[in-house]
């Protein structure tokens, strides 16, 4: 496939709409739309044409040399005027793939992006620890840049990304804003954080927590006063905290939970459903803002349990679960409730709750 078609092709893509693109050997390209993949009008591809894909997405001026060194490349990749793209080259069956991400060059108002109003107060926070978490491909990063634009527009403060790779670009406006991407500026998170610290920061952000070593600096950064904001891969509250607990061992475990009541301030969860005419897709969120009761109940790890009923009962301070803003949102008329349904966490409930309140 020549440059220019692969161009073709990522331009058709972003101006639909996509959230990913795939290219693999025997098939056409493959567009994500709506949470469903569908193929484009061309020809399948060949292992000629995914060489030459491969080489311009991973920047390799040497064909030879790129089919000999690349077993896996993440990067990204930017088409000036139109999208940049998150890039994950990678083999099977000892042939060329790749998976790119559409990322918008500019990032999004809380609005624009169907997010609950809650979140500009979390955005306004001068410090602490905000996790923003949910599967892949539910808009963390998008939620993230949300929150960083939000800050640039209100606020002057330096605020430091630390991302792999870097998605979203930030123009200066009232912060200052430095991106640093893992390879090309910095080893790893953790050394990025430690670095940051010497940077007079005002806001750190995490592109992913993927280790101890991440976590327990994110927690000191949160404990000298600064705002940090990072995504974790869980689907919810609850699993969020049990698997923050699980990168320490067990006998850290009560000092772990110490620490997170002190500074964590607010976890968004959020997973994205087809809106109610399937032609884009809307943020459905579990929210917790740490109030003096679940910080008693992320100390004592009796009462953890009760952290999902006292989010559920604090709806007048911007609390909700999954569950509640799923009824929100059919009633809005903005989803499905056959998709409110499949999205539930106690589907019964929620049928009983939409019955009873109809």
């Amino acid at each position: 496939m020549p440059i220019v078609n692969l161009s073709q092709v990522l331009t058709f893509a972003a101006e639909k709409g996509v959230s990913d693109i795939h290219f693999q050997v025997g098939s056409p390209p493959l567009l994500r739309h709506h949470g469903e993949l569908f193929p484009i009008k061309h020809p399948p591809l060949s292992e000629e044409d995914m060489v030459t894909i491969g080489q311009t997405l991973a920047k390799y001026s040497d064909a030879e040399k790129f089919k000999k060194e690349v077993l896996d490349y993440d990067g990204s990749f930017a088409l000036a005027n139109v999208a940049r793209f998150r890039v994950n080259v990678f083999r099977q069956n000892s042939r060329f793939a790749a998976v790119l991400r559409l990322i918008p060059f500019k990032p999004r108002s809380f609005q624009e992006l169907n997010l609950p109003k809650v979140l500009e107060r979390i955005a306004a926070l001068k410090h602490g620890l905000i996790l923003v978490t949910g599967a892949t491909g539910m808009g963390k990063s998008t939620t993230l840049a949300a929150i960083i634009n939000s800050i640039n527009q209100k606020r002057r403060a330096h605020i430091i990304t630390i991302e792999d790779p870097i998605e979203y670009l930030f123009e200066k406006n009232l912060s200052v804003i430095s991106q640093r991407e893992i390879g090309p500026d910095t080893d790893s998170f953790a050394s990025a954080l430690r670095a940051a610290m010497r940077q007079d920061p005002d806001v750190l952000m995490v592109g992913e927590l993927r280790d101890h070593q991440t976590i327990d600096t994110c927690l000191k950064a949160a404990e000298t006063g600064h705002l940090v904001m990072a995504s974790i891969h869980t689907p919810d509250v609850m699993r969020t905290l049990n698997r923050l607990l699980s990168y320490f061992p067990f006998d850290e475990q009560a000092a772990v939970r110490q620490r997170l009541a002190e500074n964590l301030v607010a976890i968004c969860s959020q997973q994205l459903l087809p809106n109610l005419d399937k032609n884009t897709m809307i943020p459905a969120c579990e929210i917790m803002l740490v109030n003096k009761t679940i910080e008693m109940c992320i100390k004592n790890p009796d009462k953890t349990n009760e952290i999902l009923g006292n989010i559920a009962k604090n709806r007048d301070l911007g609390m909700q679960t999954f569950d509640q803003h799923l009824i929100d949102l059919v009633k809005a008329r903005k989803i499905s409730m056959d998709d409110a349904m499949l999205a539930a966490e106690q589907a019964d409930q929620l049928e009983r709750e939409m019955t009873i309140e109809e």
